[in-house]
């Protein structure tokens, strides 16, 4: 029988496929969420506020509760409330999306400090994971494919948007609204209505990405649960050119890249391995100029997509 010595260098690429799936399922939700928002021609840069508050509420209500799963819904709940109110906020002729997605997220990370200064030190029931590692003997590669259920929802999900963009009503109606406000009227269509639920469903899915922090991984609710993923999550729609599939491989990539200072420090590494924790930061920054032009716009944005409506 083998044992987990026996892995050797592989123990490398197994720490960094555990940890992507790992890290990358809060960006695989924040960013599902904000593709939604902006493919309405809306961006909402308050995700980080609605992840934080997410997390709080779902760790509260599991704690009150005794379940995970309703932690997740209560996190859905309130993440749709801030997106409402954002997309009600931004309705409004000339308001700057951009300031007052700023001014929701410093108010969801104040109140979601205030209210969850109780909840630091109970202990939540976590979310279940499926171990798909189970035919291995080896602890490396049990680790790397138990997977929790959120991430493999994420991946369903990312599918059936992009499914759902291109053969039903709701996805054509979101897509022309997100193109041309104008076109959108003349089919009759609402733009303010369907910008609003846009946001709202955006979110409610940001707010899952917080559940996950704080009932999975880490697993605990504190005030530095995040690192700036909600924001971090816009630049990875962008890269993903608002296509739900390429925000699922994007996550990856972005999880893929947050697991390599620790799979270093794993094989023995304990010299400069630290500094890739900085990866993350470094490939949104590295994305941020490589898609910016001042000349041409971004392939396959929404033709309405703009700073004020």
């Amino acid at each position: 029988m083998m044992d987990d010595t026996a892995i050797g260098l592989w123990g490398v690429p197994l720490a960094i496929l555990a940890g992507a799936i790992r890290v990358s399922t809060p960006f695989i939700f924040v960013s599902l969420g904000e593709t939604i928002t902006e493919r309405s021609g809306r961006i909402n840069l308050g995700l980080e506020g609605t992840l934080v508050f997410g997390a709080m509420t779902a760790y509260a209500v599991a704690v009150m509760s005794g379940s995970a799963w309703l932690g997740v819904l209560g996190a859905m709940a309130t993440g749709a409330i801030f997106g409402a109110v954002h997309g009600w906020i931004c309705k409004w002729p000339k308001v700057n999306d951009i300031a007052i997605g700023i001014a929701m997220m410093q108010f969801g990370l104040g109140l979601a400090f205030f209210l969850g200064k109780s909840f630091i030190q109970p202990v939540a029931p976590h979310l279940p994971a499926i171990p798909f590692g189970f035919w291995s003997n080896l602890q490396p590669v049990q680790a790397a494919l138990n997977i929790n259920i959120l991430f493999i929802l994420g991946a369903a999900l990312a599918l059936v948007l992009w499914w759902a963009f291109r053969n039903t009503r709701i996805g054509l109606m979101l897509r022309v609204v997100g193109d041309s406000t104008d076109a959108a009227r003349a089919m009759g269509i609402d733009p303010d209505r369907v910008r609003l639920l846009a946001t709202a469903a955006g979110g409610s899915l940001a707010a899952i990405g917080g559940a996950y922090l704080s009932l999975y991984y880490p697993g605990s609710w504190n005030e530095r649960i995040s690192s700036g993923q909600g924001l971090m999550a816009v630049a990875l729609v962008i890269f993903a050119r608002w296509n739900p599939i390429g925000c699922f491989v994007a996550a990856l990539l972005f999880g893929g890249a947050g697991a390599l200072g620790p799979a270093l420090q794993s094989v023995g590494v304990t010299q400069g391995y630290y500094l890739f924790y900085a990866a993350p930061y470094v490939l949104t920054l590295v994305i941020m100029i490589i898609t910016s032009s001042p000349t041409r716009a971004l392939s396959g944005a929404p033709g309405a997509l703009s700073l004020t409506k």
